[in-house]
């Protein structure tokens, strides 16, 4: 990579493991710079966006959304600033993943208890499942 000056859409989007629509997207989403173009307009990205666009991707995978992702950039471009920010923001994103596990579970453990009331047999007009949901108990 390193004799390459500039990257085409398909070059980046390679090298970063995405899709070039995925790259169109974070350029429209303003979390990569619109590219500088060439004569014949093809878009010209620089070498770092490579590991911006992988940041980007792994903040996604961790449940930041867009908007807290190009906060994150927007710190990580101020490598002076503290990382107190960071830290706080990660820690809201584990406070809101914790609130999810513990809904998942609950719903886990109220489907458990309405499927453990069915036997599978006979018919829909005395399904317990059904039932349950109708009553909401």
């Amino acid at each position: 990579m390193a004799d390459i000056v500039a990257l085409t859409t398909g070059r980046l989007a390679a090298l970063a493991g995405i899709n070039i629509e995925t790259v169109r997207f974070y350029e429209r989403s303003g979390l990569i710079a619109k590219p500088k173009r060439t004569a014949s307009n093809y878009r010209q990205y620089p070498r770092s966006d490579v590991a911006r666009v992988r940041f980007i991707r792994r903040a996604q995978g961790l449940g930041f959304s867009l908007k807290e992702i190009a906060e994150l950039l927007s710190l990580r471009a101020a490598p002076s600033r503290s990382r107190a920010r960071v830290k706080r923001l990660t820690e809201e994103k584990l406070g809101v993943i914790e609130g999810k596990i513990a809904d998942l579970q609950r719903m886990r453990k109220s489907l458990a208890s309405i499927s453990a009331a069915c036997d599978g047999r006979g018919t829909v007009a005395d399904c317990p499942i059904i039932n349950a949901l109708e009553d909401g108990k």
